[in-house]
């Protein structure tokens, strides 16, 4: 009975969270004056119309989605690679001040982005990088390497050296000992570092406002200046370009839930291994 009751509670606590997102998705599938009916309608007949506006009539929105997935995959991609290096030489090496040197990374990825955006834009504008898809992704790289390197030197800490040790004693190479015998360990890590740092930056706008333009609009910056139209609020936009925009992430968390499970406790409540 209590087992039930606790399963029942925990499905009640999920339903409530769910409900707005359900909503959302529910309102891309109803008319306009669906949305707005007073009170609310949960029978409805639904529509895909909504969609096919959204793809005929904003001609901007593919380019402006494939700018999402582009910035977020190739800057996540990068950051984990670089963070995992540095991870390693920060887990095994032990620089003089690495104390310090994490504290550092951390506290730099701790300043809230209005802080820091005036010297960026300043800096984009002076080197002609604006608009620019490459400069945004080494932007977005830049921003993801402090995040990553903390957790993934959990995951490297919480290795045993000695597999490092037998793989030299072995001759082995370096490239073989990081890539072939460590890398294999820790690959949670470098999977719950890739889902967190891809969901913040799918999700980042204010930089992409004012250091993109018109050929690296992402979906956010789409949501935000598509939001009204004909004197009022486009609900069935909203709607529907959420819907479609919280997909990706909401895929990409279900299918890796295991590995960011694992990436919020390893290294923190376990030792090597």
């Amino acid at each position: 009975m209590r087992r039930s009751l606790y399963h029942a509670v925990l499905w009640l606590v999920a339903l409530i969270w769910f409900a707005p997102v359900a909503w959302i998705i529910l309102s891309a599938f109803k008319t306009r004056e669906d949305i707005l009916a007073t009170p609310p309608k949960l029978l409805f007949t639904p529509t895909l119309q909504n969609f096919r506006d959204l793809f005929t009539t904003n001609a901007s929105f593919v380019v402006q989605f494939a700018n999402s997935v582009v910035l977020s995959l190739v800057s996540v991609v990068i950051a984990v690679a670089i963070s995992f290096l540095a991870a390693y030489a920060f887990s095994r090496f032990k620089p003089k001040g690495t104390d310090f040197l994490m504290f550092l990374l951390l506290s730099v990825r701790m300043l809230p982005g209005p802080a820091v955006i005036l010297p960026i834009y300043l800096m984009y504008a002076a080197f002609g990088w604006k608009d620019n898809h490459v400069a945004l992704v080494l932007f977005y790289a830049m921003f993801s390497v402090p995040f990553s390197v903390w957790i993934l030197k959990g995951f490297l800490d919480g290795v045993s050296i000695r597999y490092d040790e037998t793989g030299r004693v072995n001759g082995g190479s370096w490239f073989h000992v990081i890539f072939r015998v460590v890398l294999p360990q820790v690959k949670p890590g470098l999977i719950a570092a890739f889902i967190f740092n891809l969901i913040f930056v799918w999700n980042e706008f204010l930089f992409n406002f004012v250091i993109g333009g018109v050929q690296t609009q992402n979906i956010p910056y789409a949501l935000a200046v598509g939001t009204y139209s004909d004197g009022g609020l486009n609900w069935t936009f909203i709607a529907t370009m959420t819907t479609i925009y919280i997909l990706p992430p909401i895929l990409a968390i279900y299918a890796f839930q295991k590995y960011l499970l694992v990436g919020m406790t390893f290294g923190t409540v376990r030792g090597e291994v």
